[in-house]
């Protein structure tokens, strides 16, 4: 390994270590169970209607998954930045086939690891499956609160809502995929970004 990728994937065991405690040592063990893989800008990790049997964690960069609609349109549902995970988590734990693309919104890396070793580093290291299940609870958690804004928001207070919470989506991300999120037209998204907020 070199030192552009022991930099990088110090930042895992950096995350890894603020939700719960991993040896330095232990660490380039922990690494083994997972793939280093270069995603470029537009590249598909994961393709609808595939086996989806694998959950990235991004490095750098940005993901998004993603479906296509009945009439052909992009539909983005969840988005990755450093220090996220993303998959299809139903299809994962019950090893389906995924409705789902999971696709590089700009040049990205990241750890990828498939269920048997995910399954292997639970049984080595315990502390990785009280990792997961907190990584679990925080995305569901922020879904249960995407539906919320969903039902309880104008289109105008779910885009300020989100600018707020999440200033760097809204920076790094083409609009047109933080439209298809967020259910507007890239026309509509246009013109609240030319808004301040009060």
């Amino acid at each position: 390994m070199n030192p552009s990728e022991e930099n990088i994937t110090h930042r895992f065991f950096k995350h890894l270590n603020t939700f719960v405690t991993v040896e330095e040592k232990d660490f380039p063990h922990i690494l083994s169970y997972f793939n280093t893989v270069k995603l470029s800008k537009k590249e598909i990790a994961v393709r609808a209607g595939g086996k989806c049997n694998t959950k990235y964690f991004v490095l750098s960069g940005c993901l998004h998954m993603f479906f296509t609609d009945e009439k052909g349109a992009d539909r983005t549902i969840q988005f990755a930045l450093e220090n996220w995970w993303l998959t299809d988590a139903l299809a994962l734990h019950h090893q389906t086939n995924t409705d789902f693309n999971i696709q590089a919104v700009e040049d990205s890396e990241v750890l990828e690891i498939e269920t048997d070793n995910h399954d292997l580093l639970l049984e080595a290291y315990p502390q990785m499956e009280k990792y997961f299940r907190m990584m679990y609870q925080i995305a569901y958690g922020a879904s249960v609160k995407r539906m919320y804004y969903i039902f309880n928001y104008s289109k105008e207070e779910i885009f300020f809502s989100f600018r707020e919470q999440f200033p760097e989506f809204v920076q790094r991300v083409p609009q047109y995929l933080i439209a298809t999120y967020l259910g507007l037209t890239p026309e509509y998204l246009s013109k609240l970004r030319a808004k301040k907020v009060s």
